[in-house]
């Protein structure tokens, strides 16, 4: 039975990076300005081998946060027991610094869908997301964070805008939140708002986690500016400066670079984290 030191009870005010295999060696050797890791959770909830082995390793030297992509917290009916099970053994053995799911929904019925699905901002989709925070809280026995989402189009029967949607799932469960500004920039661009207004009006107070990450540019049929949330690139200047306007109100927090596709060689993907750790000694100046 695995059994990491809880070394970690929060995130470093630090930048993390998304831990990826091909660069275990370099973060053992030379870390550099990064102080914490974030793992998919689907992705340790095996039983051995290399990578519990590894994550083992790396749990002894940074703070790890939990990433959640599966669990499905928007969608309809009760969160799938087996998948809980396994989170909870996850967590149990690894102790994490933090946990994190996503505001979608990627169930239906008996079926998985490998997609991160919108939700419309209702009185009924606020029941649901409440009640699975609260079974997922209680499974865990720790607080949460939720994230935003990137969005591509809105729903004409949404009743809340998001930041009180997000503020009242928080007042009801007493979950922290996840916000990341990629994801903000992008909802921005696509639905025709203002990303500093979002930020200005986000529930700032109850942030535990900050992202930031590339996408890639497209065009709708209208021949508008259409983002798509890739996580495959570096991020992109505008993003970089809706961080930096984020830390101007937040302070310091734990800020992430997410980069999960076309992974990079170590040297780029530190190269993002300096940027970050920049922009927090910034804020902290």
């Amino acid at each position: 039975m695995l059994d990491a030191s809880p070394k970690f009870d929060r995130l470093p005010h630090q930048p993390g990076v998304g831990y990826k295999p091909q660069h275990f060696s370099d973060l053992m050797a030379d870390p550099g300005p990064v102080g914490w890791l974030e793992v998919h959770a689907e992705n340790y909830m095996g039983d051995g081998g290399r990578p519990l082995a590894q994550m083992r390793a790396l749990a002894e030297r940074f703070a790890i946060s939990v990433h959640g992509v599966g669990l499905s917290i928007g969608g309809e009916g009760r969160l799938d027991p087996d998948h809980l099970a396994r989170l909870k053994h996850l967590v149990g053995w690894l102790k994490p610094a933090s946990f994190s799911e996503h505001l979608a929904w990627s169930t239906h019925g008996a079926e998985f869908l490998n997609d991160l699905l919108p939700l419309p901002y209702t009185a009924e989709t606020l029941t649901r997301v409440v009640d699975h925070i609260d079974d997922v809280q209680t499974a865990l026995g720790r607080k949460m964070l939720l994230e935003n989402p990137s969005s591509y189009l809105a729903f004409a029967e949404s009743t809340y805008s998001e930041t009180d949607f997000l503020a009242e799932v928080v007042r009801r469960t007493g979950c922290g939140l996840l916000l990341d500004v990629n994801n903000v920039f992008i909802s921005a661009t696509n639905l025709d708002y203002t990303p500093q207004s979002y930020i200005d009006a986000y529930p700032l107070a109850h942030v535990g986690e900050i992202h930031i990450g590339g996408h890639d540019e497209d065009e709708d049929d209208a021949g508008r500016p259409l983002l798509i949330d890739s996580h495959g690139c570096e991020a992109a200047e505008p993003v970089w400066a809706l961080l930096d306007h984020t830390l101007a109100q937040i302070g310091d927090a734990p800020v992430l670079v997410e980069w999960d596709n076309d992974v990079p060689d170590w040297p780029d993907l530190r190269a993002e984290a300096d940027r970050a750790a920049q922009a927090l000694a910034i804020v902290r100046a």
